[in-house]
């Protein structure tokens, strides 16, 4: 078995249905990848079990909710030597396995880590009012081409995305997996955690690398396309931008930036007295949220014990 392709998910069957529907349909033979589905503390699994058996999937359940530590699961599980992670809310180009496996025999240092392009499949058209430098917080990925991340192959931001990611399971595991401390928990929007596992490789001496051949098309829920989920989104990244410091053994840049977020949250403090669901002084209002997150996190908050607790509500309602 050449590559274990591995969907996490939460409570959101029919978003897998789409997912494995696209895998269905990959250009190389089925022979040639494992599909492995991994359950993340879901209140229902019948239908969930039902698409596995459909696929030819195995399905494997964690009992706490949190992404990290169902990717984890999925690096446990996996029996081949690396395994490509896609959201289940991501739809893969027909060629996606064909294009993971070319990138692998690229000549060169074999990859700890590839990352790929995400583009958008919206179920709602974008808001006008959305911030052009916020698309990324959607989980896109747009830019086309490829080479070593934090080099001068590919823009200085860019960053590597669960939803099209393949990774070495080996090195995954010896590197410690995803960190626990960040990552999403059902609904709440912790992050970060590939970003954390990524930088944590390439600073052992590993490949890191991006190759925008491998697509997949994100369905951009219109949930999220209000004021308030922005808002919250980037309040709880800048909370997984502390966390991921930390992990990454660099708590002094949390420190120095630290009086920053201080003064932004309190030259943009009046912003607040705005409705959450307008769109009123958003420029203002994003950067405020970002840095309360920040300061939180920076002064002790332990973001992950809420999101895990927050991600548990529905359940016991």
């Amino acid at each position: 078995m050449d590559l274990t392709v591995c969907i996490c998910t939460t409570d959101r069957p029919r978003y897998v249905r789409d997912c494995l529907r696209g895998l269905a349909r990959q250009t190389v033979p089925r022979q040639r990848f494992a599909l492995l589905i991994v359950d993340s503390a879901s209140a229902d699994r019948t239908e969930l079990a039902a698409l596995a058996d459909e696929h030819d999937a195995r399905l494997v359940r964690v009992e706490r909710p949190g992404v990290s530590l169902a990717r984890n699961a999925g690096a446990w599980a996996a029996r081949s030597r690396y395994i490509a992670y896609i959201d289940d809310d991501a739809i893969p180009e027909p060629n996606w396995i064909e294009s993971i496996l070319a990138s692998l025999r690229k000549p060169g240092p074999p990859p700890a880590l590839i990352g790929g392009r995400i583009l958008p499949k919206w179920e709602a058209p974008l808001p006008r009012w959305w911030p052009s430098s916020l698309r990324g917080v959607l989980s896109i990925i747009e830019h086309e081409g490829e080479g070593e991340y934090r080099t001068d192959a590919v823009p200085p931001k860019l960053e590597p995305y669960g939803a099209n990611m393949v990774v070495n399971v080996l090195s995954l595991l010896a590197a410690g997996g995803f960190g626990s401390s960040v990552g999403r928990y059902g609904d709440t929007l912790l992050s970060d955690e590939e970003v954390q596992l990524a930088w944590s490789l390439q600073d052992a001496g590993y490949s890191v690398r991006y190759d925008s051949r491998i697509v997949v098309y994100h369905q951009i829920q219109a949930r999220r396309l209000c004021p308030e989920w922005l808002l919250s989104r980037l309040y709880w990244q800048g909370a997984s931008t502390v966390l991921t410091r930390r992990l990454l053994q660099d708590p002094a840049s949390v420190w120095r930036e630290l009086p920053r977020r201080l003064a932004v949250a309190c030259l943009l403090a009046p912003a607040m007295l705005v409705p959450r669901r307008s769109t009123r002084l958003l420029a203002a209002r994003w950067r405020l949220a970002y840095a309360t997150g920040f300061i939180r996190a920076a002064l002790g908050w332990q973001a992950a014990a809420a999101a895990e607790t927050q991600a548990r509500l529905p359940a016991t309602a």
